[in-house]
């Protein structure tokens, strides 16, 4: 891991540097590959990177703001995490050193928090290699559920962390067989 990776937290005086940051790249495994500078301001006017259920932080390596982490719905048991790596610095290993600073933080700062969550897009192969990495489990799958800017449809895939596993150290999984499967339909019988 490398050492020079900082997280410093968002402030309202670095509000054109996330406007300059969220609407100059492209973000293709997000809700949209490219976001307006007026989208972005009015994110930050609604409270979306600062208050007591929302947390953002920059990722910082050798002094350059190189990315951005944010955390929501703290005041829950069950936060999110929305995570963007500048695309000249993905591939380099940030995202995973990211989740799991994330991961220490939210379980360190919130003792009410059982567990953290994050989604993505079924085929982002390197978030979903970093979530297991980080002690994430997958435990859901939501089919046609995130549509891309080409009008494209994916499924999306949902993982999390119980604080218990990141306290022991183990991963549990999920029981994926815990229903009795009833007789498969045919695809011309409709339920009525």
């Amino acid at each position: 891991m490398e050492t020079d990776i900082t997280y410093e937290r968002f402030e309202q005086a670095d509000a054109e540097e996330l406007v300059g940051l969220l609407s100059g790249d492209t973000w293709p495994f997000h809700g949209r590959d490219v976001v307006a500078p007026a989208e972005v301001r009015r994110w930050i006017d609604e409270g979306r990177f600062g208050g007591e259920d929302n947390r953002a932080f920059w990722i910082t390596r050798s002094g350059e703001r190189v990315g951005f982490v944010r955390l929501m719905d703290l005041c829950d048991n069950a936060p999110l995490f929305d995570l963007r790596i500048r695309s000249e610095h993905r591939g380099r290993g940030l995202g995973g050193q990211a989740v799991a600073w994330l991961t220490r933080y939210v379980f360190t700062e919130f003792p009410q928090v059982r567990r953290i969550e994050g989604n993505t897009r079924q085929d982002n192969a390197v978030m979903r290699r970093t979530f297991r990495k980080c002690g994430y489990v997958k435990e859901a799958h939501y089919r046609d559920a995130w549509p891309a800017a080409d009008g494209s449809v994916h499924d999306a895939v949902g993982y999390a962390i119980l604080r218990r596993d990141w306290v022991s150290g183990t991963t549990t999984v999920p029981d994926w067989n815990d229903e009795r499967v009833a007789p498969s339909r045919t695809s011309r019988e409709r339920p009525t």
